[in-house]
């Protein structure tokens, strides 16, 4: 039923522990396909710091018949989860990160979240976010009491900030995924994001309430794909061109909600300020938090850069102490 991709760079500390939570899952009509993206901590001579001694023989054994490991030259995320699609068998593809996992019961219940709603293109679950070693369920935007359903996927994301769809806890349809042309292979920042909105805009989401998987924010930095790079428009989705999908109010108050946030650190170093410029000039301010608007309009760039530096300075200087 299911094809599970897990796109593999560089994390061989976590990845034993990613492959033991899918072939532990109770439910096992599926196929595991783990694709190495060109990594350089497996099998290396001297493993990076924290790291482990894993070999390419250790991840077969772990994935133990329930499917393949494929190695390529790097190519990024986008390319080797749509190389894993094209590679599936099963109707569902899931995906997982390497530096993540599931609880037990993933699979299992989201084959029931799919019999109750095969009119989907896509379905979620909750999730917890780990970090300091605990487990913090994230707070989706769903209404109190839902535990189940079709839900507005913009609206629901927009309200809290928590992706009901993420990288972790999705399963699209493979006729879905296919026809929507998988991930753009360009991005390398919301990738994720910007399939989900798509197939959204499209088809009817469901989703779980219920944190079935955890996303692992212990990971060293280094290792983080989310880090304070800045990237070139064509890599980033918030400088995408979603053209009529902007018609679509929902979709357009939840675009500037991540843009009003995720903006901020290309509008103080100055960098794609062209693209920066035109999409905060059409912002609807009233619609989202003052603050924004005073960062953005009010107060002089040199003093939101302040501010800003001052802000992490005092986050680190308590993280140290």
């Amino acid at each position: 039923m299911f094809s599970i991709i897990i796109p593999l760079y560089n994390k061989a500390p976590y990845i034993e522990k990613a492959i033991r939570s899918v072939t532990a899952q109770t439910f096992q009509e599926f196929e595991l396909i783990v694709i190495d993206d060109g990594s350089t901590d497996i099998e290396a001579p001297q493993p990076p710091k924290g790291g482990v001694g894993l070999t390419y023989s250790d991840i077969e054994q772990l994935i133990d018949g329930k499917g393949r490991l494929i190695k390529q030259k790097n190519s990024g995320v986008s390319v080797t989860r749509n190389k894993g699609v094209k590679l599936a068998k099963y109707d569902y593809i899931a995906f997982l990160d390497a530096d993540d996992w599931w609880g037990p019961t993933y699979l299992e219940e989201m084959k029931g979240l799919i019999e109750d709603f095969p009119e989907a293109g896509i379905y979620g679950s909750s999730y917890y976010k780990v970090k300091d070693g605990k487990n913090i369920p994230a707070n989706i935007g769903v209404e109190p009491g839902f535990t189940k359903g079709l839900i507005n996927y913009c609206q629901v994301y927009a309200k809290t900030m928590y992706m009901p769809l993420t990288s972790i806890t999705s399963v699209i349809k493979k006729s879905v995924f296919e026809s929507e042309n998988g991930f753009k292979s360009t991005l390398k920042l919301g990738e994720d994001f910007d399939l989900w909105v798509r197939v959204a805009m499209k088809y009817p989401v469901a989703f779980l309430n219920k944190p079935l998987a955890y996303y692992n924010q212990d990971v060293e930095f280094v290792n983080r794909a989310i880090g304070s790079k800045l990237y070139e428009p064509h890599e980033h989705m918030l400088f995408t061109d979603y053209g009529d999908m902007k018609n679509n109010s929902d979709f357009l108050h939840l675009f500037e909600v991540l843009a009003v946030y995720g903006l901020l650190p290309y509008y103080i170093s100055g960098k794609n300020k062209v693209g920066v410029k035109t999409i905060i000039s059409k912002i609807h301010w009233k619609k989202h938090s003052f603050k924004y608007k005073l960062f953005y309009t009010l107060l002089p760039k040199v003093i939101v850069k302040f501010y800003f530096e001052f802000s992490h300075y005092m986050y680190d200087f308590k993280n140290r102490h």
